[in-house]
C-alpha cells in the first residue's frame, strides 16, 4: 500500500474519504483560502496531490521502505501541521523526512532530528514527553505547534521552487488561523527562515522593511493586528549539525526556553 487511505483509522488522521483533494496549484489556493478552521485546513493538507514529483516520491518511499521499518505501514501522505490549535509558540521547519514524518504521519516524529527537537521541547516545557516516535505515542505539545513549509517529503530533502510555491497557500492560511494568541515563531534552519517571511507577509503580519540574515538566536520583532510577535532563528537539529557539534542540547534549550518565556 503506497499510502494510508483517509478515514481508515490512522491515529490523528484529520481527513475522511469526503475531504476534497487538491490536484494542482489552483486547487491548493482555493481549498486553503476556504478552510474555516485548522481541522478543515489540516484535513485538506493531508490528502493534497498537487505536486506529481512529490506524490510519486512519498508513495515510492512508502512502498519500498527502509530496512529498519520494513514491517511498518508508512503514512505516505502530506504531513499536516500538528499541536496546539491556539499556540503561543509556532515552530516552522522545511519539509518532513522520508522515513520520519512520511512514515509516522506526524511532523518531526520518528527521525533523529525529531529526537533532538522533542527532547528540547520537553526540557523547556513545550512538550509532554521527551520522545516522539509514532502517531499514537501520547505525545502532546503544550502551547506550541509544529508545521512544515512544504508538506510532503521531497527527494534529497530539496523541494523545487515550483513545489514550494504550490504548497505556499497552506502555510499562509495556517499562519492566519493561529495568529491569535501567537507570540513567538521559531524558524528551524535557513530554508524555513526564507520560506516563512513571504508567508507572513501574505498572511498580513507586519514585518520590518529589511529581512535580517538568518542566524542562530537572531530575533526580529514582527506583529499581527498590532500585537507584537517575536520571530527567532534556530539552527536545524539535522544529523549533520548535531554530529558535528554545530547544534548542541544547550543551544536548542536556550532557543526554546526563550520562546517559552516570550510565549508566556
Amino acid at each position: 500500500m503506497s499510502h494510508v487511505p483517509p478515514g481508515s483509522g490512522w491515529p490523528g488522521d484529520p481527513a475522511t474519504p469526503e475531504t476534497p483533494v487538491a490536484a494542482g496549484p489552483e486547487d491548493v489556493r482555493e481549498l486553503a483560502r476556504e478552510s474555516r478552521d485548522l481541522r478543515e485546513l489540516t484535513a485538506r493538507q493531508s490528502v493534497c496531490r498537487a505536486c506529481p514529483r512529490l506524490v510519486e516520491w512519498r508513495e515510492e518511499v512508502a512502498d519500498v521502505k527502509r530496512r529498519a521499518f520494513a514491517g511498518e505501514t508508512y503514512w505516505g501522505r502530506p504531513v499536516a501541521g500538528w499541536g496546539d490549535d491556539k499556540p503561543r509558540v509556532l515552530i516552522v521547519g522545511l519539509a518532513p523526512a522520508a522515513h520520519g514524518g512520511n512514515r509516522t504521519g506526524r511532523v518531526f516524529t520518528g527521525d533523529r532530528s525529531g529526537d533532538w527537537l522533542f527532547a528540547s521541547l520537553y526540557r523547556t516545557g513545550l512538550a509532554a514527553q521527551p520522545t516522539s516516535t509514532h502517531a499514537a505515542d501520547g505525545q502532546r505539545l503544550i502551547g506550541a505547534r509544529l508545521v512544515a513549509a512544504v508538506r510532503c517529503a521531497p527527494p534529497a530533502n530539496k523541494p523545487t521552487i515550483e513545489e514550494r510555491a504550490t504548497c505556499f497557500p497552506w502555510l499562509v492560511r495556517e499562519l492566519e488561523l493561529v495568529a491569535d494568541p501567537l507570540r513567538v515563531i521559531v524558524a528551524l534552519g535557513g530554508y524555513a527562515w526564507q520560506a516563512v517571511w513571504p508567508a507572513l507577509k501574505a498572511a498580513a503580519y507586519t514585518l520590518p522593511s529589511r529581512r535580517p540574515p538568518f542566524g542562530h538566536g537572531v530575533e526580529v520583532e514582527i506583529a499581527y493586528d498590532g500585537t507584537p510577535i517575536r520571530l527567532i532563528g534556530c539552527y536545524h537539529p539535522s544529523q549533520q549539525n548535531t554530529f558535528t557539534g554545530r547544534v548542541t542540547d544547550q543551544m536548542l534549550d536556550a532557543i526554546f526556553a526563550r520562546a517559552a518565556e516570550l510565549g508566556g
